[in-house]
């Protein structure tokens, strides 16, 4: 088997776009031969899939493993989130329910966590993939959480992952949000993004153009391309989906 790689998808934010990427990737890769999984450490979603074995995961990573023509599997999302109000969630490891917890009781368990989402990792995907396409959640710019981080920054360094960080131009501030996250990163978790994508523009590209040398002036990480807005009706992260809006998640 070919050496195993990976790449990880972060954002400025959610509903970026990095779930369509991450399956977009998959596909280029496994269209190029590779045998390729998604991989999302902790994932939040009210509505889940059931895979061969009965073990629950996201329906995000579903259309990403999909994408990549892989079976999909619980081992690519060892943690679920499922609300059952404003302030707990059901915690799902590895596919089976484990225990219900509040913000607090959650993040004191994160090395625990941690140590679950490598071994998953190491076991099902470096051991059987050419390459791993790992979506981040949010945004790795949520200062206040890096130690308990287990799904951003503090993924790419347990796995030690190049990041590309995607930005959303269709909701504005492209520029600002893309330089405020990068710049509020510590130097190590700086030095893991390789480039930045711009997501959803509606327009002639070239106009980005001053941005792109203004942000490589300011960041030294370079724009890799920008993708047009296009209609795609995939599974949205529940916990900001405009479907869901009603639902109030504080975990």
């Amino acid at each position: 088997m070919k050496k195993h790689k990976n790449i990880m998808i972060q954002g400025t934010g959610s509903s970026v776009g990095k779930t369509l990427i991450v399956a977009g990737l998959c596909r280029i890769f496994a269209q190029d031969g590779y045998r390729v999984s998604p991989f999302k450490s902790q994932n939040m979603a009210l509505n889940s899939f059931v895979d061969i074995e009965g073990l629950e995961l996201s329906r995000g990573t579903v259309i990403q493993a999909e994408a990549g023509y892989e079976i999909p599997r619980a081992f690519m999302n060892p943690i679920l989130l499922k609300p059952n109000s404003d302030n707990n969630s059901q915690v799902i490891i590895n596919g089976k329910v484990a225990y219900t917890a509040d913000a607090k009781t959650y993040f004191s368990n994160s090395k625990e966590l941690k140590k679950i989402a490598l071994e998953t990792y190491k076991n099902n995907i470096e051991n059987n993939f050419d390459i791993a396409v790992l979506e981040g959640g949010g945004s790795p710019a949520e200062v206040n959480l890096r130690e308990y981080d287990l799904v951003n920054m503090g993924m790419a360094e347990l796995v030690d992952a190049p990041v590309v960080l995607v930005g959303n131009i269709d909701i504005g501030g492209v520029f600002a949000s893309i330089y405020g996250t990068i710049m509020l990163l510590n130097e190590e978790d700086r030095k893991r993004i390789k480039g930045i994508v711009i997501n959803k523009f509606r327009g002639n590209k070239e106009v980005l153009k001053p941005g792109f040398e203004i942000i490589e002036n300011l960041t030294g990480v370079k724009t890799l391309g920008v993708i047009p807005h296009t209609d795609i009706d995939i599974e949205d992260e529940d916990s900001l989906s405009e479907k869901y809006k009603s639902f109030k998640l504080n975990i």
